[in-house]
């Protein structure tokens, strides 16, 4: 019924939001301050800088959007269960 551009449209919609509760979490560690503050921020932006290179390469090579989203999905979920813990 629906095509591939709408499940596109869900994923990047869902990435967003799941993008904020990533973002939420990491501003409240990196509030508390001290050591393991300093670490997420490290871990923030080099995180950053490897998704952009992979994204590039993806792109380059000539991957779908839909790929691309995929993938920043999975790291978004990894970052959500790793603040989760503690």
């Amino acid at each position: 019924m629906y095509g591939p551009m709408w499940k596109l449209g869900v994923d990047m919609t869902m990435l967003g939001f799941e993008a904020q509760t990533v973002i939420g979490m990491r501003l409240a560690k990196i509030a508390l301050g001290g050591p393991a503050a300093m670490a997420e921020a490290h871990l923030m932006v080099s995180e950053k800088v490897l998704a952009a290179g992979e994204t590039a390469m993806q792109i380059a090579t000539g991957k779908s959007p839909g790929h691309v989203v995929h993938g920043y999905r999975r790291k978004v979920r990894a970052n959500t269960r790793r603040l989760s813990k503690g």
